[in-house]
């Protein structure tokens, strides 16, 4: 943690790239972005961008799924600046479509730890930071129960279904929790499940930043 700044805070887990990222640049107007991802390169490429628009961010290369690493930066987040305004949890593991009976234990094992688990120790991490005052966002992607998406489907809504209980738990007192479903983007996920999809029709991921963005 290098940066000291008068904005709020918004923390985006999942950052380096797709919806994640384009919410991190949309964000990097109004806040100081701590942009959380595993991919140290592409971190970097999005403070360029960040800079470039005249934002600024603390990059925070580490696996959602690490639970010491996250706790070690909550903490840091806590002890620097006290609170944050804003949760985007955009991160999600995307296993390889398959038939149900054909999942292998480590798409699932890897599909449980990033949507489920990770999701799960999170919420206790970061509620305090949030206070009352602040707000969670989380995406949607209702693809539960469709053929071959039983690893992906099965743990996303898992991960929503948390989300929700969490939503109605703290609707008189804080935070706010937002549960937001982006509409067909042009993103490497969608390309992995959709291929040969004509993409000319989808939106991009940083006019679906602007729409959620409004939203809240």
């Amino acid at each position: 943690m290098t940066q000291d700044t008068d904005l709020p805070l918004a923390l985006v887990t999942g950052a380096s790239r797709g919806l994640g990222a384009a919410m991190a640049e949309a964000l990097s107007d109004t806040h100081h972005v701590i942009a959380v991802a595993r991919t140290t390169g592409a971190l970097e490429e999005l403070d360029d961008r960040i800079q470039a628009r005249g934002g600024n961010a603390t990059l925070a290369p580490m696996d959602i799924t690490n639970t010491q690493a996250m706790a070690q930066l909550c903490r840091s987040i806590h002890d620097r600046w006290g609170t944050l305004a804003l949760w985007v949890h955009a991160a999600v593991h995307a296993a390889p479509l398959a038939p149900a009976n054909h999942i292998s234990d480590g798409d699932w094992s890897k599909s449980v730890a990033c949507n489920v688990t990770a999701t799960g120790i999170l919420i206790p991490f970061i509620a305090p930071l949030l206070g009352e005052a602040g707000q969670a966002m989380f995406f949607d992607d209702p693809q539960a129960g469709e053929k071959f998406f039983g690893a992906y489907g099965a743990t996303k809504a898992a991960q929503i279904a948390l989300a929700r209980s969490w939503q109605a738990e703290s609707e008189k007192f804080g935070p706010r929790v937002h549960i937001l479903t982006p509409a067909p983007m042009v993103t490497a996920t969608r390309a992995r499940f959709h291929p040969g999809e004509d993409r000319e029709d989808l939106a991009h991921p940083r006019d679906e930043a602007t729409r959620l963005l409004a939203l809240i």
